[in-house]
């Protein structure tokens, strides 16, 4: 149930005391953040150089406060309460502002601290916020749907000042039972710091390294693009960028401090994120405040290091002198400048330097510093959305840069070019354009890099200079291939490639449709299980479905060579043979045919007891193609993950009359004696490892009995097995809750005479063609 903004807050108690102190931290603070920042909601702000930016460390842990957001859906968890919301998320930020604010009494107690922040909100605002200021279209891709918001309240920050060399913890005191709370807090971190810090696993990549979004000719093309829009005057510049993305594993706070060792910048940041981590390592500051003031540094301009000092000197001369790099950056001054001139007191916007030179690892910089002073009407929020996303990396008009890079660039940005900092409840904030940033979620490091495209731009060189920013994220990767095959092959039309380079034209019936067929089948140490029967079943189908001839392919070589091209040969695997229908009246010329294969782990084998958990689907199904394998899956998928859902492991399929078909994935025995029931169902598909089970209990005096089971039949103290090629005979443990009988070893002795048995008659090597 949805809840309204205003009443939430009537029952929050604010922030009424602030505890602090300054403690003694002998080791770095980078080796003190590695005691937390394995919990979630943890943030780590690193001001890594000597640049005048480059001041402050921040920890911020245990929050008290989340506020994650995607769309106009949002979620407050405020002492472990949640609080769904419908609202514009910078209408929850400055509700969340406004309630917390420090009292004056609390700020002037710590102004002569002059520390940032004290209490607040760590984290991140992606860059498709933009959707929530301006109207904008939206035809690339989200493929990450992650949160486009997610700032967390920590229980205590920590600021290590770099000039002063102290540290200081801050804790937010509330009213109610809060207060004796952070005595705790305050205990478990001091406890923390006498305990040894953890060393921290490695991280690897894959050997075939990042894969970019664009092919470099695509990429190209777009530059020019953006050029064909400079000259008809639609913009005068757009900043246009690619992402990459790789295979990832192991520990990503090892990569961060990696990184932070190499190329040290003002405005790294990690932030672990529960499901996905942050790593930035941005070096350009998009806005800090410090009660009216304000200030925004926007970096156009760059070249690489050169590789000896003379080198080195040549390119720095030569960016100084650049005449487009110096258009540029003055034209994203002007540019902020407007944006910042809208929230500040008329007159007082000035631009303090312009083009400094600031020297990084990999690039040289040019940077300027404007400033202004907040009208006394305006806030942080105001101030945030006058301004974002920043000018710099987005391009000029904003407006129109912004609508051509969803035109042109695939995927959404979400962290890309947004902002990671603090936004504190006592008017400061330090807000980073997130650039040289990846994030790791769901086994994949991706991050985005661009740059600003002017009329007289050289789509080569800009292609280029992408790579030299993303130099340091690239190389820290080097000698650290993951070394296991994780990039499959497969067998498509005849040839074997890369799984990541096959595809299905999008006229292909298979594709639109889910017109198709396919086979799942079992191969141990090479050896296919029960291949010709497979076959049978998948020659009968396309007999029915497809209106030509069979192929006359050796499945078996070609079964042979995906294995062998994925390294399977010395385990078991799941191979999948996929046919699709292809297009138009001669579907032969276009179709599909796949062979794919990967490792196969039995699903049940660290479950104990080992056996399956049955959940009724509650719509049944009755199809004529339910008597085939078809590619028209979905409701066999979402069945199984309903059942997931609801505690089980398998979904119970029902015909309509209510009498039991089939799982989601597999066929039903039912051993009652010396016979085997098989519930009858007007269509159902033939199981090849059923057939292949029946054959052996009736080697062993079993005799099958076919007739219509209702649900509640299973109780009447029966075995209970369910059947397909890839787990074999597995039995059932419970029905909707219902506990079964014990199983019997008769599963067992079943899978020893299947899997092992049959796999060793089949070694023979046998042609089997269409």
């Amino acid at each position: 149930m949805k809840t309204d903004i205003s009443t939430i807050f009537q029952h929050i108690p604010p922030i009424d005391d602030l505890y602090s102190e300054i403690i003694a931290v002998k080791e770095p603070f980078m080796t003190m953040a590695s005691r937390f920042v394995s919990n979630p909601g943890t943030v780590l702000l690193m001001s890594g150089g000597e640049l005048d930016a480059s001041r402050y460390h921040i920890l911020g842990i245990k929050p008290w406060l989340t506020f994650s957001g995607r769309h106009r859906d949002i979620r407050l968890t405020i002492d472990g309460s949640d609080y769904p919301l419908t609202s514009d998320p910078f209408t929850v930020l400055q509700a969340l502002l406004n309630h917390f604010h420090l009292n004056e009494t609390i700020i002037n107690d710590l102004a002569e601290f002059q520390f940032p922040i004290y209490s607040g909100l760590l984290g991140y605002l992606s860059y498709d916020l933009k959707d929530f200021i301006e109207t904008l279209p939206r035809t690339s891709v989200d493929t990450l749907q992650l949160p486009h918001i997610l700032l967390y309240a920590p229980s205590m920050i920590i600021v290590y000042d770099k000039q002063t060399k102290t540290t200081r913890l801050c804790i937010p005191r509330r009213s109610g039972n809060h207060h004796h709370h952070f005595k705790n807090i305050l205990s478990e971190f001091k406890n923390s710091l006498l305990q040894p810090p953890p060393s921290g696993s490695d991280y690897f990549g894959i050997a075939g390294g990042f894969q970019s979004n664009f092919q470099k000719s695509d990429y190209l093309r777009s530059i020019e693009s953006i050029i064909d829009y400079i000259k008809a005057g639609d913009v005068y510049q757009v900043n246009m960028s690619q992402r990459f993305e790789m295979d990832f594993y192991g520990d990503a706070f090892t990569l961060f401090k990696k990184l932070y060792q190499q190329n040290p910048a003002p405005f790294f940041a990690f932030i672990n994120a529960g499901n996905h981590h942050i790593l930035s390592t941005s070096p350009e500051r998009f806005l800090v405040q410090t009660g009216n003031r304000v200030e925004t540094r926007p970096i156009k301009g760059t070249r690489p290091r050169g590789s000896s000092s003379s080198e080195d000197k040549k390119l720095q001369t030569e960016l100084m002198n650049s005449s487009k790099d110096d258009a540029e950056l003055s034209m994203i001054v002007d540019l902020l400048r407007n944006d910042i001139g809208k929230v500040c007191k008329p007159g007082s916007v000035k631009v303090i330097e312009h083009k400094r030179l600031e020297p990084y690892q990999n690039v040289y910089h040019l940077v300027s510093i404007v400033e202004g002073v907040l009208d006394d009407n305006c806030d942080t929020v105001d101030l945030i959305k006058a301004t974002f996303p920043g000018g710099s990396i987005t391009g000029c008009p904003k407006i129109r840069a912004m609508e051509i890079i969803d035109e042109l660039e695939p995927h959404r940005r979400h962290i890309y070019t947004g902002s990671i900092g603090y936004i504190s409840f006592h008017d400061t904030m330090d807000l980073s354009i997130v650039i040289r940033t990846a994030t790791i979620y769901a086994d994949k490091i991706y991050f985005s890099v661009g740059g600003g495209v002017v009329y007289d731009s050289d789509p080569e060189d800009e292609y280029n200079e992408t790579l030299h920013k993303g130099k340091t994220l690239m190389t820290v990767f080097a000698g650290k291939s993951k070394p296991l095959n994780e990039n499959p092959n497969c067998w498509i039309n005849g040839v074997l490639k890369p799984l990541k380079q096959a595809s299905v034209p999008v006229s292909d019936e298979g594709f639109q449709y889910g017109f198709g067929i396919f086979e799942t089948i079992r191969v141990s140490n090479g050896v296919p299980l029960l291949l010709e029967q497979h076959l049978k079943r998948f020659y009968r189908s396309w007999q029915v479905l497809f209106p030509d001839e069979i192929p006359d392919l050796s499945w078996d070589e070609i079964i042979r060579q995906v294995i062998s091209a994925n390294q399977l040969d010395n385990q078991v695997a799941a191979v999948k043979i996929l046919a699709t229908r292809g297009s138009g009246t001669t579907p032969a010329r276009n179709r599909t045919l796949l062979v794919m294969a990967r490792p196969y782990t039995h699903r049940l084998k660290e479950k104990e007891p080992f056996g399956l958990n049955l959940i009724t689907y509650p719509d049944p199904r009755q199809t004529p193609l339910a008597d085939h394998k078809t590619a028209n899956y979905l409701y066999y998928l979402r069945a199984g993950r309903w059942a997931a859902e609801h505690g089980g492991d398998e979904a119970l399929i029902l015909n309509p009359d209510g009498t039991i078909s089939e799982t989601n994935t597999g066929n039903i025995l039912i051993v009652k004696g010396q016979t085997i029931i098989l519930s009858q169902s007007p269509h159902v598909l033939p199981g090849v490892m059923q057939e292949a089970v029946l054959s052996i209990l009736s080697d062993w005096g079993f005799q099958p009995k076919y007739m219509n089971v209702k649900r509640d039949c299973l109780y009447d103290g029966k075995q209970v097995i369910v059947t397909n090629s890839l787990m074999g005979a597995v039995p059932v443990l419970s029905i909707d809750g219902n506990d079964l009988p014990k199983p019997t070893d008769l599963c067992e002795k079943i899978n020893r005479s299947v899997l092992e048995n049959r796999k060793r008659k089949q070694t023979k090597k046998t042609d089997l063609c269409g």
